[in-house]
């Protein structure tokens, strides 16, 4: 599992070269509010018993409000044998702030 800050996911989205997936692991009161475009949503309490949705050799970038509950998430996919799993730290508090300042903010 990796760490990156959004600006670094914006360049590996803008690139890609892979097969990404971007994994919003909020609450659907969170995502309704913002999320990153394309992303795909299943909350972190959801994870386990839907983690087979996902391809493990995909990249995929996992994100919540802060990056702690991504980062959560991250590990057990890692720890689940996913291939290249990336956090984005800060989550999308960061991205709002960094790469798409029109995005809604919440506390």
């Amino acid at each position: 599992m990796k760490e990156q800050n959004a600006t670094e996911i914006n360049d590996i989205l803008n690139n890609k070269e892979n097969n990404l997936i971007i994994l919003d692991v909020r609450e659907k009161w969170e995502y309704d509010i913002c999320h990153i475009k394309e992303s795909v949503h299943i909350p972190m309490g959801q994870i386990a018993e839907r983690k087979d949705e996902l391809n493990m050799e995909d990249t995929i970038i996992v994100v919540c409000h802060h990056g702690i509950r991504s980062r959560m998430v991250a590990k057990f996919l890692d720890a689940s044998g996913f291939i290249n799993v990336i956090n984005l730290s800060g989550g999308v508090d960061s991205w709002s702030k960094e790469v798409d300042q029109s995005m809604p903010k919440y506390v």
